[in-house]
């Protein structure tokens, strides 16, 4: 049996049926709802099972709910509920964020070389920065001993050829790095040997470093006897 047309209500045959939109339609019956333009399977758009046309298809409209009292309860009510939730959430996790550093000898050690640093820049007029030893020691692991800082005096030792040095006659090697400061001091590496050493006074030595033949005054306590 031939189904009716959705449109006209008569019979539709196979040669001119449009199935489509769950319901059956003639060729010429199968069009747009507001501009009767003929449609066809590749064209019409489908709104509640009723065929459109592109420019007739039904839009979407967004409702506006207005701030009627019971909606602005409902909205204080949710506002307060978070708020309840947020200091309850806060309450359970506080302190679990935070821990307590315990006053290990490390860092005692480090805070009294930083004591220290400070001390000596205080009696020398200009500060030592502390830049150095923080860079080297993020690079490094957490147990990096620092390179202590030499004590500066207000004016600089006598050279070698004054009469108060002592030779020493003994090797060196550097167990830091150094850099000179001043003109008549010399740069080393750690590791490297120093000869022809010269006690100054008790803070700096006079020498010649063997690896770059460079010669002047350096910190005493960056070198050790070999």
């Amino acid at each position: 049996m031939n189904p009716l047309c959705s449109r006209c209500n008569l019979v539709v045959y196979p040669t001119e049926k449009v199935n489509c939109l769950d319901k059956y339609w003639h060729k010429g019956c199968f069009s747009c709802e507001v501009c009767k333009m003929t449609l066809n399977m590749k064209n019409y758009k489908g709104f509640e099972k009723r065929p459109y046309c592109n420019a007739h298809y039904p839009k979407t409209n967004f409702t506006c709910v207005a701030d009627t009292p019971e909606n602005l309860r409902l909205k204080q009510q949710s506002k307060m509920q978070s708020q309840v939730l947020y200091r309850e959430d806060f309450e359970k996790n506080k302190g679990k964020g935070f821990s307590v550093v315990a006053d290990t000898p490390e860092l005692q050690r480090i805070k009294k070389t930083q004591d220290q640093i400070s001390n000596v820049s205080v009696r020398c007029g200009s500060p030592l920065t502390l830049s150095a030893y923080q860079s080297s020691a993020g690079s490094q692991n957490y147990n990096y001993e620092p390179a202590p800082e030499p004590v500066r005096q207000a004016a600089g030792g006598p050279p070698p050829s004054a009469g108060v040095s002592i030779l020493l006659r003994k090797r060196y090697r550097a167990v830091y790095d150094y850099s000179a400061a001043d003109e008549d001091e010399v740069s080393f590496m750690d590791g490297d040997v120093i000869v022809d050493v010269q006690q100054i006074d008790e803070g700096w030595m006079y020498g010649r470093v063997e690896r770059t033949g460079q010669q002047g005054m350096l910190p005493a306590n960056y070198v050790e006897a070999i």
